[in-house]
């Protein structure tokens, strides 16, 4: 026996563990390994709205503590504390990129995305741009990936161009190919 007492998963549970360990900046969720205690009826929408049994969560601090707190493992989510780990659903992508900014041109441009939860990445090596099933995302932090809104997406094919055979957008000294360049001819 380990001396643990067993952990009943809530959210309240939750959201106290990760202000007791708060730090400045993100949680270090990545060095967390806690027994998995079950699963929460926590869901996050494809619009980036969470619900808990059903309920939307309306609180955005407290939205954003939990974004703080989730982790992907083998294609799973997971809310973490350095005590416990549960389960939650994630329809799509656990973030909207909301908006980003463009700097510089061509192959100096560089695009800092924004989510719904105020992180930000720059895409390049580290956050790459991807298009599945015609959706587009990008790599925001450890395996979590923010679907790519669509007044943000139509500003991309904006500011795209041609690169060999590919329309994309460049940044960080990285091109991301959106679309075949002869799909957008005919």
């Amino acid at each position: 026996m380990s001396g643990q007492k067993p952990v009943k998963p809530s959210p309240d549970g939750l959201a106290a563990s990760v202000k007791a360990a708060k730090t400045r900046g993100l949680p270090p969720v990545h060095l967390w390994n806690p027994p998995f205690c079950g699963d929460l009826d926590i869901r996050i929408a494809k619009d980036g709205s969470w619900t808990y049994l059903g309920t939307p969560i309306n609180r955005f601090e407290l939205v954003k503590l939990f974004s703080s707190i989730l982790k992907k493992e083998e294609g799973k989510y997971f809310l973490v504390t350095p005590v416990e780990k549960v389960g939650i659903t994630v329809e799509d992508a656990p973030f909207v990129a909301v908006d980003f900014d463009a700097t510089g041109e061509e192959e100096a441009q560089n695009l800092t995305f924004t989510t719904h939860v105020g992180d930000t990445a720059m895409a390049g090596p580290d956050h790459p741009i991807r298009l599945s099933d015609g959706t587009p995302y990008v790599l925001i932090r450890a395996n979590l990936e923010a679907r790519i809104d669509r007044k943000s997406f139509y500003r991309l094919v904006e500011i795209g161009t041609h690169h060999g055979d590919w329309f994309g957008v460049w940044s960080g000294g990285q091109f991301f190919p959106l679309i075949a360049s002869d799909k957008l001819e005919g």
